[in-house]
Formats: structure tokens, C-alpha cells, sequence
């Protein structure tokens, strides 16, 4: 059974910074495209930032450009998402999201609060 285990999440002051990671178990961790999405209080989930399967290339909304870097270690079978300068407005849980073909998995996900 593939599992996604995220974890990173907590509670920071604006402009602070914060790394989530996404361990993949129980399937070839190399095979999927890895997204992080996140959604708030009363708002659709929002995809924040994807990476292809080797790496080589990454994508951000337009809100995460600039301040979140996504990478994966495919030997750890981890995916990160590193968060800076964070605002208020990026407070939401954050899942992650494993993709390989019509197979979409999701992690239970993690908290992220920013306030002062």
C-alpha cells in the first residue's frame, strides 16, 4: 500500500520560513510527478508547486513564485517544499500529491499557520 507521510508544519511569524517534506513508501518513489497543493478555510485546494519525476523541472502558481522551492531526493523517496517570507495569507493545510499517469495519491496532510 503507497503511503504519503508529510510533515514540516507548524506555526510561524510572517516572513519566516518553514520546509515541508513528503515521504513516499511502499511503491517506486521515481515514477511520479510530486505536487504540493494547499487549501485554507473556505477556499478550492490550490496547486502550489510541482516537480517532475527526475527533477529537472519544476512549476509554481504565481503566489509561490519566488519564495517556495520544491525539490525531491529520489534515494530518500522525499519531496520538499521550502517555504520563505511567508505571509498571512499562506496559512492552509498543505498536502501532498503523488501523480503517475491516472493514479493521483494524496497525503493526509500538514498545518501551516502564519501569524504575528
Amino acid at each position: 500500500q503507497v503511503q504519503l507521510v508529510e510533515s514540516g508544519g507548524g506555526s510561524v511569524q510572517p516572513g519566516g520560513s518553514l520546509r515541508l517534506s513528503c515521504v513516499v513508501s511502499g511503491s517506486i518513489f521515481s515514477i511520479y510527478t510530486m505536487n504540493w497543493y494547499r487549501q485554507a478555510p473556505g477556499k478550492q485546494r490550490e496547486l502550489v508547486a510541482a516537480i517532475t519525476t527526475s527533477g529537472g523541472s519544476t512549476a509554481y502558481a504565481d503566489s509561490a513564485k519566488g519564495r517556495f522551492t520544491i525539490s525531491r531526493d529520489n534515494a530518500k523517496n522525499t519531496t520538499y517544499l521550502q517555504m520563505n517570507s511567508l505571509k498571512p495569507e499562506d496559512t492552509a493545510v498543505y498536502y501532498c500529491n503523488a501523480e503517475h499517469y491516472s493514479t493521483s495519491l494524496w497525503g493526509q496532510g500538514t498545518q501551516v499557520t502564519v501569524s504575528s
